[in-house]
Order: structure tokens, then C-alpha cells, then sequence
């Protein structure tokens, strides 16, 4: 190893032991996660159980699972339990929108001037 990949090597590990100064944009970046982080959790959330209950249907309709749990018509049972699974798979993205643009709305007066005092320096 040369002395400039010596050099490079010591400064990074060195910078994990130093304290790290806070500045504008770290409060930044911080501000835009959370406006971020409710309307992502919703949406894989909602998203992830409507692919399961969209399973459940499809397992209803192609398995004799609905034989096991004692359902008579498996078929129109599991052709409405994945149309709801569907509909809310389809109805994610505009929600999440609507979450994401409430919270951009709310915070926008914040980060707006955050951001010009970083701009402007």
C-alpha cells in the first residue's frame, strides 16, 4: 500500500472517531425525511397487505384451500377476496400521493427557508 492509500485509509478512519459538526443541511435533510417517512410507511404497508389479501384470493380460487376451511363456493369467495386485495394495490399510489403532499404542503414554509439560508450562504 503506497502512502496516499496510507494517507486516505488513516483519514477515513479517522473521521468515524471524530465528532461530526450539525450543520444547515444535515437539519435539511433530516426535515425532508421526515416529511418523507409517514406517507412510505403507509404505502409499503398498505401496499404489501393488499398483494397478500390479493394472494389469499388467488389461493382461494386455484387450491382446495377453500375446501380445507369449509368455504362452499371457493370461486366467488376468492374472485372477491382478490378484487379487494386488487383495488387497494390500486388505490396505494394516490393515497401515498395525498399523504406526501399534506406533509409537503405542511412543512414547505420550513424548508423553503432552510434551504435559502443554505442557498445564500
Amino acid at each position: 500500500m503506497n502512502a496516499n492509500d496510507q494517507e486516505f485509509l488513516a483519514r477515513k478512519i479517522r473521521s468515524e472517531y471524530t465528532e461530526k459538526e450539525s450543520g444547515a443541511a444535515d437539519e435539511l435533510k433530516a426535515l425532508d425525511k421526515k416529511v418523507k417517512r409517514p406517507a412510505n410507511i403507509f404505502g409499503y404497508a398498505f401496499g404489501s397487505i393488499g398483494a397478500i389479501v390479493m394472494g389469499a384470493g388467488m389461493s382461494l380460487v386455484m387450491t382446495d384451500l377453500g375446501a380445507t376451511l369449509g368455504i362452499e363456493s371457493t370461486m366467488t369467495v376468492g374472485v372477491i377476496v382478490g378484487a379487494v386485495g386488487l383495488v387497494m394495490t390500486v388505490i396505494n399510489y394516490p393515497i401515498f400521493k395525498s399523504i406526501l403532499g399534506a406533509r409537503k404542503k405542511k412543512f414547505a414554509g420550513e424548508i423553503i427557508e432552510l434551504s435559502d439560508k443554505i442557498i445564500k450562504g
